[in-house]
């Protein structure tokens, strides 16, 4: 782990990044991050400044290796990690977490619903370079199951122990409202997201709106003393297709949007999470209206997933949403493992899961010409037909399995190095174009 001193985790006085974007100071955070995006540290600052990207960084977690999300930025993945009440194993999530950010992953969600989760959310933020991000009231109904115990102070301190924690971004579902739930009652799946039914759940049992929009300020307050990112959870996203782009869907996002200004009048930094299940035809109206309500603030997504009978493959059904959505302004992916809908996601489901994302928000990197991404492609192109193997497996998003793969079936064919077993020599086009170069027919 490489070990980074940032200056603002020693001083007493904290100042937000959007703070002091909006002051003209570019932070050792920002500038860290807009090297990675090859991108010049004050344009980078100028987008923190307008709300259009965010460089979570909570002053307490010392092992970061700051990242931006934002439209015009790279494309981010995200992996969910996290036990549920069924399995509870701290080395466990260490190793989905050190496979996730091998992988690629540009942050991680500890959703851990059972066991020590104080522990193993803490091991966690410990261990990571690369932003971590939480729900709250996961926690806080993991203590305490009885609703009609749980107050409106209870959502805020479960909060800030998070934050304390050094957690740099946490979902909230404060758009969900008392009016809102009506608009359930026509859907198929009614409401998917743990923390939404939790929110509406509380507010049906107290006949009370909802306590962290009721607390926002006090809320936006608590996020300033650590620089905790806010994520605008979707407490009413689709969870099938039959229920994208409803009245219910929007009715939140609706809310999503004024919270975004607000947050930005406190200079806390602010994101949007998005469905979901959509299928491909009303993605693109998703993501502009997002992008409208929410006055370009990034957009970050579950999926979104565009068919329900993918049972087994759901990170292929989330990663061609995913691509389409990325294509269309979306700024963070959460990746979806093939075990979604089915069980707790294993290390080799994080592995599968994160490349099947980094594709998806690749193949929009190079649609939108974002730096590197096209060149990276170039480059393994022509890899490809020098038949530089080790040049290949360096491009690719997975070299180890590119090795494994060609080594499998190289295995006992005695072929040469410039074709594979899929063609042979005889048939191998690029071969044999090399030799049309030969006779000065290329």
């Amino acid at each position: 782990m490489t070990a980074h001193h940032w200056t603002r985790c020693e001083r007493t006085e904290i100042v937000t990044q959007m703070d002091a974007a909006r002051r003209g100071v570019v932070t050792e955070e920002v500038a860290f991050a807009a090297e990675r995006e090859r991108l010049a540290p004050e344009r980078l600052r100028d987008l923190v400044a307008a709300g259009r990207a965010i460089v979570p960084a909570n002053v307490r977690h010392r092992s970061l290796e700051p990242s931006a999300i934002g439209a015009d930025l790279l494309c981010k993945i995200n992996a969910n990690l996290g036990n549920s009440s069924a399995v509870s194993d701290i080395a466990a999530e260490r190793a989905k977490l050190e496979m996730a950010v091998r992988m690629g992953a540009d942050a991680v969600m500890d959703l851990s619903t059972g066991g020590d989760i104080d522990a193993i959310r803490r091991a966690v933020v410990e261990a990571s370079t690369v932003p971590v991000g939480s729900v709250p009231v996961y926690n806080l109904i993991a203590a305490e199951s009885d609703l009609t115990r749980l107050t409106a102070g209870d959502f805020l301190e479960a909060v800030e122990r998070h934050a304390a924690d050094g957690i740099d971004f946490v979902t909230v579902h404060v758009g969900l409202l008392q009016r809102h739930l009506p608009l359930v009652r026509p859907r198929v799946t009614g409401i998917v997201s743990r923390g939404g039914a939790i929110m509406a759940q509380w507010m049906l049992t107290h006949g009370a709106e909802n306590p962290l929009y009721d607390r926002f300020d006090d809320l936006l307050a608590l996020c300033r003393r650590y620089d905790l990112a806010l994520s605008l959870g979707d407490g009413l996203r689709p969870g099938c297709g039959a229920d994208a782009n409803d009245a219910a869907q929007f009715a939140e996002l609706d809310v999503l949007g004024e919270l975004v200004f607000r947050a930005r009048e406190r200079q806390v930094q602010v994101m949007v999470e998005g469905p979901g299940h959509v299928p491909l035809h009303l993605i693109p109206e998703n993501v502009e209206r997002q992008r409208r309500v929410c006055d370009g603030a990034p957009f970050y997504v579950l999926g979104p997933l565009v068919t329900d009978v993918a049972a087994g493959y759901d990170h292929i059904a989330s990663a061609i949403g995913g691509a389409l959505a990325a294509l269309h302004g979306v700024a963070m992916l959460c990746y979806v493992t093939p075990r979604e809908h089915l069980g707790l996601p294993d290390l080799e489901d994080v592995r599968v899961g994160v490349v099947a994302h980094r594709l998806a928000a690749h193949a929009a990197d190079v649609a939108l010409g974002r730096p590197g991404a096209r060149e990276r492609d170039r480059a393994m192109s022509e890899a490809r037909y020098r038949f530089d193997w080790e040049g290949m497996y360096r491009h690719a998003l997975d070299p180890d399995t590119a090795r494994r793969l060609r080594a499998e079936r190289q295995s006992g064919c005695e072929l040469p190095d410039d074709c594979c077993s899929m063609c042979g020599p005889k048939f191998c086009a690029m071969r044999l174009s090399r030799e049309l170069e030969k006779l000065g027919g290329r």
